[in-house]
């Protein structure tokens, strides 16, 4: 919508992880590198960690945009909640083995055979669990058991692991005792500070031509860092919508005082009041009303889980998540501009309309 306004070739803060965007931050540089170094070791397990939204998914597709698949057999596999039963034939599927009525000794074989032939053939095979906080001990256990594929002296499966911070958790639990003895590396994702926020801005920006139009006051970085913390999926949600309020406002500069009525607004849509409370106190209706569109209710529906299980290792989980928060967004965005005109209608033609109706 506002992209036409600012002179700008494509939307510079969407949510969906695309590595054309990636910024090198520090952190993700040092991520990057770790992810690197297992490539190079070719064994082992590598684990990256980080909060919601910190660039776990954006680092990985980054990483895989980079491998030269005449060397590198890559295999990246979203978790949902995976017990042992599943996590070997999703890992199959994921290199393209058939598997279907496979017993778990010949699905073994088969992948053993795969993991053989490509070695073989000269290549590698580096399988990407993401969202691996999702995984149970027992579906872990058998990652590390495919950890001991091996030909001759040499691995036939490279690991990683990437996952929010309570898979660090996971990870020390007694039961995991093995798992860490194998984990050549470990590396936790952290927020970007001030600075890094600014350049990150700037950075999505200069992606979609950027050229100063509209201008981000110094104040109004710092609100935006203040109100995201640091996190780039924060940053691209506030972000995205100051550039929606500055072009309906026809402002070319980004100001503190716009983005802390943007942020308050955005704080507002997280409450979800019904669409008679709303239009009955003249209040903006600020997020989707209650039974409409509940993000988290919805995620945790068993229904929807037997549903993606369902669709197969195929389907981007993540993806799906921001989708659903996009599009709750969108809806919540609508709703409260029509509060909004709602609360700014002219009340006089309603009264003669009264008063006619009482003759």
């Amino acid at each position: 919508m506002y992209e036409a306004y600012f002179g700008l070739r494509g939307k510079p803060f969407q949510l969906n992880p695309d590595p054309s965007f990636f910024y090198g931050s520090r952190g993700h540089r040092r991520a990057m590198a770790y992810l690197e170094y297992g490539l190079h070791q070719n064994e082992g397990f590598i684990v990256i960690t980080g909060e919601i939204g910190a660039g776990k998914t954006l680092l990985v597709r980054s990483l895989l945009e980079k491998l030269d698949p005449k060397k590198i057999v890559a295999a990246n596999l979203v978790s949902t909640q995976i017990d042992a039963d599943d996590i070997l034939r999703l890992v199959a599927a994921s290199f393209g083995i058939p598997c279907k009525h496979l017993s778990k000794s010949d699905l073994l074989l088969a992948i053993e055979a795969f993991l053989v032939s490509t070695t073989a053939a000269g290549k590698r095979a580096l399988l990407i669990v993401d969202e691996a906080q999702n995984l149970t001990p027992r579906a872990v256990e058998e990652l590390r058991m495919l950890s001991n594929f091996q030909l001759e002296d040499h691995a036939l499966l490279q690991s990683f692991l990437v996952g929010q911070p309570e898979f660090r958790s996971i990870m020390q639990s007694p039961e995991m005792v093995q798992l860490r003895q194998r984990v050549i590396a470990s590396y936790h994702l952290g927020p970007l500070d001030l600075q890094e926020t600014q350049a990150y801005v700037e950075h999505r920006l200069g992606c979609v031509g950027w050229k100063g139009n509209p201008g981000f006051d110094q104040d109004a970085m710092r609100e935006i860092y203040q109100a995201s913390q640091g996190i780039p999926r924060r940053i691209n949600a506030v972000c995205d919508r100051v550039m929606l309020g500055a072009f309906l406002s026809e402002q070319r500069r980004v100001t503190a005082d716009l983005v802390a009525q943007i942020v308050e607004e955005m704080r507002e849509e997280q409450v979800t009041p019904s669409v008679s409370e709303s239009v009955a106190t003249s209040q903006p209706l600020a997020a989707l009303p209650a039974g409409m569109l509940d993000l988290q209710r919805l995620l945790a529906s068993p229904d929807l889980a037997k549903a993606l299980t369902a669709a197969g290792p195929s389907f981007d989980m993540t993806r799906f998540e921001e989708r659903l928060a996009l599009l709750e967004r969108t809806v919540s965005t609508t709703l409260n501009a029509l509060g909004q005109l709602i609360r700014t209608a002219p009340q006089g033609g309603g009264q003669e309309d009264r008063e006619s109706a009482g003759k």
